[in-house]
């Protein structure tokens, strides 16, 4: 064995650094409670998370069951694990392929029928040859583009609507064929959840009610939205940080997507669910499914690369110091969440933290529990001689494939993207959300993290990334371990951040420079023949709208952005008139334009020239306008 591991170390070029350590006794509850609330105290109070909850359980044995912070602030009632409700947000879909499986049990449903045959009043678009099926579903791999914004999650109850009809008012555009490119999809999974509702008879929540949570004792979790009167003075109260101070928010409303994201639930009623899976489908006598059917689901269903981990049938697969744990995380816009089942060592931990930056100490708990308990030999790669020299087709831009194409929402996207530099020192440099790390060559088109304590963001910090290529040996994307749900393109240059950014700032610039300079000179202009006048004003107006366009956006944005998840307010709609407005304007301007080239207008070759840039600046930001989906009403 000796001899293997240092062929493989060979092989790899590899260099180990032994770090000796002795794993904590996990049975030790006194200790890995200090342990636990070491982690979670500080990252709960440096990002101002009012309340959270973690529960630990061992091979069916419940380690730690405990609360922090406060379920309502003003009452100063804390956080009880057994009866403080918390949204675990789309670890919700869970529960959503277990209804799937237990039907497709059941002979109703087949994995691999074209989803259309199910539906009842509307289907999904052919837009490609290829059907959708539950498993590109459950594996997140349809090919539906993404959306929410203005639906997904809202806080009135009267805006909500029947699932059936959500799902064919928000139906997304496909941007790949099915089986070929993961992103993930809620929309999906809410598709799902109308199909159990139209196979079953059975409304979703009632489904679920009778079919999961009874079962298994679940008492404190439901998906019915707004919550039932029984379960209301139990949820833990959602807020943000206003002014310094903790403001109350309304109460999440997922019912549109409900089968995505809807439930509320306790700790412990998440580690009854996790034992269950654990224990093959059963838990106290009363079965969810048959242990066949749960091998099935927890196998590896869909990979864009087998060195990496995969999607199972809904669950996904993560690697935690060498140990194959799966499970889900979950994020609403207040609350943040995951639940991660390790059946080597038949652990369970279920997490959940509130505020807008509770996804800090949710991320942050369960690595810090492998690190302490089950600590590994850290592998610290050598970066091959002579990379750089071939690097160069993996530098570039990349987005992820989960992303909006076909709505003013892709605009909220335009900063999103992964950059990946090579370096001198034999490495490729991937950064995003404001963080980096290198990652080094061990297999082709493998790569990787050349130092494993540091983080990229807050919560991703793959270990290995997998490169994609097409049939020409080309690199088209890449897909990160740990993040196998959502797959990266290779942007060319004119769909960058870079290039988007710069041509908006240049003509902005122009556009603007040309407005303060008419302005000033407008008594000037009064006196120029009517014709140059008349070309002169087209412009002013054009390049005004232009810039008018951008501060009031801007402004609007800020002003509404948190409300934008729920629905699209007015001012943002009365903005969006303002690009038509400019767009007009510059389609005459270049009417203009070609009148002052025909006709000679304007003194001097100079004045034409300066005239046609101001032209050229204002139908970029109409293309800009028309590529980020701006340039009309494309809010649903």
């Amino acid at each position: 064995m000796p001899r293997l591991v240092a062929c493989l170390l060979a092989l790899f070029n590899l260099s180990l650094i032994a770090v000796p350590a002795q794993a904590a006794d996990l049975r030790d509850t006194a200790t890995l409670e200090a342990f636990v609330d070491g982690v979670v105290q500080p990252l709960m109070r440096n990002e101002n998370s009012p309340s959270g909850v973690v529960a630990i359980s061992l091979d069916g044995e419940l380690l730690l069951a405990k609360g922090y912070g406060y379920q309502d602030i003003d009452a100063r009632q804390p956080v009880d694990p057994a009866e403080t409700l918390f949204r675990p947000g789309s670890i919700s879909k869970l529960f959503t392929w277990v209804a799937v499986m237990q039907l497709v049990e059941q002979g109703k449903l087949d994995l691999d029928t074209d989803v259309n045959t199910y539906l009842q009043g509307f289907s999904i678009k052919n837009t490609f040859a290829e059907p959708i099926t539950l498993r590109h579903i459950l594996t997140h791999t349809p090919g539906f583009e993404d959306g929410g914004l203005g639906y997904l999650i809202i806080d009135k109850p009267e805006n909500l609507i029947p699932l059936r009809e959500a799902m064919e008012r928000y139906q997304p555009e496909r941007v790949n064929p099915p089986g070929v490119q993961t992103a993930y999809s809620n929309y999906g999974t809410a598709l799902a959840g109308l199909i159990v509702e139209q196979v079953s008879g059975l409304p979703f929540t009632e489904y679920v009610q009778r079919n999961l949570f009874e079962p298994l004792g679940m008492a404190h979790s439901t998906f019915a939205e707004p919550l039932p009167s029984d379960l209301v003075p139990k949820m833990a109260k959602s807020y943000k940080v206003e002014q310094g101070a903790f403001q109350e928010q309304p109460f999440e409303l997922v019912g549109n997507f409900g089968p995505a994201g809807g439930m509320s639930a306790t700790a412990t009623d998440m580690l009854r669910f996790a034992q269950a899976v654990l224990n093959g489908g059963e838990l106290d006598g009363g079965r969810i499914l048959q242990p066949d059917t749960l091998t099935q689901m927890l196998t590896r269903n869909f990979t864009h690369d087998e060195r990496l981990t995969g999607m199972l049938l809904g669950f996904y697969e993560s690697n935690h110091n060498g140990h194959r744990v799966f499970g889900h995380g979950g994020d609403t816009q207040w609350f943040h969440s995951n639940l991660s089942i390790d059946p080597e060592n038949r652990l369970v931990v279920f997490v959940s933290f509130s505020g807008a930056a509770g996804r800090v100490p949710r991320s942050a708990l369960i690595p810090a529990i492998y690190d302490e308990y089950f600590p590994a030999e850290v592998k610290v790669p050598s970066a091959p001689a002579g990379f750089k020299e071939r690097a160069a087709p993996y530098a570039g831009t990349y987005a992820f494939w989960r992303g909006n194409f076909s709505k003013v929402e892709r605009l909220f996207g335009i900063g999103n993207a992964v950059q990946v530099v090579p370096t001198e020192d034999n490495t490729l440099t991937v950064a995003f959300g404001g963080g980096a790390k290198q990652y080094v060559e061990v297999e082709a088109d493998l790569f990787q993290e050349r130092d494993p304590g540091l983080s990229l963001v807050a919560g991703i910090s793959p270990s290995k990334i997998a490169f994609q290529r097409n049939d020409a040996g080309e690199v088209t994307g890449f897909v990160m371990d740990g993040l196998v749900f959502m797959s990266l393109r290779k942007l060319a240059f004119y769909e960058t951040p870079s290039f988007h950014f710069s041509l908006l700032g240049i003509s902005l610039l122009v556009l603007l420079l040309f407005t303060l300079r008419r302005f000033f000179q407008r008594r000037e202009i009064a006196a120029y023949n009517p014709a140059d006048r008349t070309a002169i004003q087209a412009a002013f107006y054009a390049a005004f709208l232009h810039v008018l366009v951008a501060v009031v956006g801007a402004v609007v944005i800020a002003t509404v952005m948190d409300d934008l998840l729920s629905g699209f307010p007015t001012p943002f709609k009365a903005w969006l008139v303002l690009p038509l407005l400019a767009t007009l304007a510059s389609l005459y301007l270049a009417y203009r334009t070609v009148l002052v080239w025909s006709k000679g207008a304007l003194a001097g070759l100079m004045a034409r020239l300066r005239y046609t840039v101001v032209t050229l600046a204002a139908l970029a930001l109409v293309w800009f306008y028309w590529y980020w989906n701006i340039l009309g009403f494309q809010y649903l």
